[in-house]
């Protein structure tokens, strides 16, 4: 996934394009950037701000859309008149998801846009912007109505959708004692809670955007992105490192499980003809915390891996509690065998079985007709229930469990591996 940052630069990394990329990288997309100022600020202070030429910025933004495919814009600091128009005509007619976040000053106290550049902003800017993300102050400087109750957020925000804007996310909001608030309104209207982190940080602003964008590149809803923009954000702050002498620099510490199992998903996305492979119910690729207590443990897609034509695409972000299947089936196998922590599901066929067993991988299988009738009927209790008979009597854990389906069941086989490349390890041998 490529997403791009429009912004300025900040050396101190805590905030601007800098920031946006360290997201980016954390999220595993990968970032480009064009910068519209160069700033000279650190966590404790603001210096001065040199917008980049007309020129340089244009030629910024035809090389990278020259060159690469877009998933994905955000917006944030664009400083002056000129710069606006410049980035308007360059996306006016792109269908990729746009976040615009009207940075105004920044955590360190600097003007982060002209005064004679919010007319501009209005009226180029927020009309092409997938979602809007506002803070409090950003919020009421730029609608010029300050927020004291509900129905005036509301009322900002309705205001927000008549200059343009198809939807809003005003952040930051503490509408109750020590709860921080984010309120969305697409078609309908949203209030997402989290509890107040008293860290006074630099960065958590562009954290959200940035981490909001990757989401909805990847397809997901307004709602959707922006809680999990919050949760990104929360922890970012959370693990918010000092840095320097000043603020707080946001951090989202890096997920090993996380980065493992993307790089696995982006192998098994490339392997020839892998779209055969995919079952009616789709995929999912899960993996494992060391000594998982429940789903919560197991990292998997909210969505799946499906079948587009022939080729395969991942939909939906990784999350923890993202799969029940298949992370209940790694579940079941990790409490005999704590090393094994990663899974995947396929469509079953003879000619993988006929591949695993003549590569010599520990094959199982289990009848699911013989399933007691009290277990079909609760949720989740048919996958435990099958890995469960077949490793009652199993010494080493087997490479694959399938199963022949039942009425109105799919087939399906499952593959473990003791991480997500020893899973797709096993996976080129056989396909």
């Amino acid at each position: 996934m490529n997403l791009l940052s429009i912004g300025g630069s900040d050396p101190s990394s805590g905030a601007g394009i800098q920031s946006d990329v360290k997201t980016f990288a954390t999220l595993n997309a990968y970032g480009l950037t064009t910068i519209t100022a160069i700033t000279s600020q650190n966590t404790s202070k603001f210096g001065i701000i040199q917008p980049v030429s007309k020129k340089i910025l244009k030629t910024q933004l035809e090389a990278i859309f020259s060159d690469f495919k877009i998933d994905g814009i955000k917006i944030g600091m664009v400083y002056n008149a000129e710069n606006i128009k410049i980035i308007y005509d360059k996306l006016k007619k792109l269908s990729v998801p746009i976040i615009v976040d009207p940075v105004i000053i920044s955590s360190t106290g600097g003007k982060l846009i002209q005064k004679s550049a919010i007319k501009d902003f209005k009226k180029y800017l927020i009309p092409i912007a997938t979602v809007i993300t506002p803070n409090r102050f950003e919020a009421e400087f730029i609608s010029e109505n300050k927020i004291h109750s509900k129905k005036s957020l509301q009322k900002i925000a309705k205001k927000f959708q008549e200059m343009g804007a198809k939807s809003i996310v005003i952040t930051g909001l503490e509408l109750k004692k020590n709860i921080m608030t984010d309120f969305v309104m697409t078609e309908n209207q949203y209030f997402i809670e989290n509890k107040k982190i008293n860290i006074p940080n630099h960065g958590s602003g562009c954290n959200y955007s940035a981490s909001m964008i990757f989401s909805l590149a990847q397809g997901k809803s307004i709602l959707e992105s922006a809680k999990f923009a919050k949760s990104f954000t929360f922890d970012s702050i959370i693990d918010a490192q000092k840095i320097g002498g000043g603020l707080y620099v946001t951090h989202k510490k890096s997920d090993e499980i996380y980065s493992e199992l993307t790089n696995a998903i982006n192998n098994f996305i490339e392997i020839k003809n892998i779209f055969h492979r995919i079952p009616e119910c789709q995929t999912n690729f899960v993996y494992s915390k060391e000594s998982p207590k429940s789903i919560m443990d197991v990292l998997g897609i909210s969505g799946r891996i499906v079948k587009t034509g022939k080729k395969v695409t991942k939909v939906g972000n990784l999350e923890y509690g993202g799969s029940k299947h298949v992370a209940t089936a790694i579940l079941t196998m990790n409490k005999k065998f704590p090393h094994i922590r990663s899974a995947i599901n396929l469509k079953l066929q003879k000619e993988t079985i006929d591949k695993l067993e003549k590569n010599r991988f520990i094959v199982k299988n289990y009848d699911r007709v013989k399933e007691p009738a009290r277990n079909k009927i609760k949720e989740g209790s048919s996958i435990k229930w099958g890995i469960t008979q077949v490793l009652r009597d199993s010494k080493e854990p087997p490479d694959a469990i399938f199963h022949k389906g039942d009425f109105g069941k799919e087939s399906m086989i499952i593959i473990f591996g003791t991480t997500p490349n020893s899973v797709i390890e096993k996976i080129s041998k056989i396909f």
